[in-house]
């Protein structure tokens, strides 16, 4: 299995955060891979998101030695290389039409804060763990708030052929560092999505704080 460096999807979706070195809509972080093996289900994702994070390991090592470089050691040896074990993490499928539900707004107050129909909230007792999939991606913490709109149109460029026939996964998030900021605060997630007609996965991650 393997990382999709260049797609159309990464093109698509550049006008939402042009700026960063990441293929980011709110906060969810997207990872597009290909394999030339038949797909084996769980294991297959599970592969997916050991190659990712391999990925994001080898990144943290380059940011740390860019920042020795720029800054010197004493800020360089504070950034700590990305820990995690794959094998971890714990997996939950999840049906389509939950995933990709998305809420409508029924109100927009004078300050910009919207209000949906949706029975989920953001509140204490959510603080730290798995938000929804629409929320991830219309409420990021700074920046651009995305609408229904947005949402759907994403979702489209991601999956062109629909959405009912994928295999989706949501991943425990207490295997790996990367997922810290958002257990202290936004949230933390982490998807696997498998789409056949295309042959390709997604990997999904979420993790923020203020």
């Amino acid at each position: 299995m393997k990382r999709i460096d260049n797609d159309t999807f990464y093109d698509y979706i550049k006008q939402y955060d042009p700026d960063s070195e990441y293929h980011l809509v709110g906060e969810v972080d997207y990872h597009l891979l290909s394999d030339d093996k038949p797909y084996e289900g769980m294991e297959s994702h599970r592969e997916a998101l050991r190659v990712v994070f391999e990925w994001l390991a080898k990144q943290s090592i380059g940011n740390k030695e860019r920042a020795r470089i720029m800054f010197g050691d004493d800020l360089a040896d504070k950034l700590q290389p990305l820990v995690y074990d794959i094998d971890k993490a714990k997996p939950s499928q999840l049906d389509p039409q939950v995933f990709f539900y998305c809420p409508n707004i029924v109100k927009t107050v004078y300050y910009g804060s919207v209000f949906y129909d949706a029975e989920w909230r953001p509140d204490d007792e959510n603080c730290g763990t798995t938000v929804p999939y629409w929320y991830a991606l219309m409420e990021p913490v700074h920046g651009r708030r995305n609408k229904p709109e947005d949402f759907k149109e994403v979702n489209k460029a991601l999956f062109p052929n629909g959405t009912d026939t994928l295999d989706i996964y949501e991943w425990t998030t207490d295997w790996s560092d990367f997922f810290d900021d958002g257990h202290e605060w936004y949230g933390a997630c982490c998807w696997s999505v498998y789409d056949k007609t295309m042959n390709r996965y997604a990997v999904m991650l979420v993790s923020a704080t203020d």
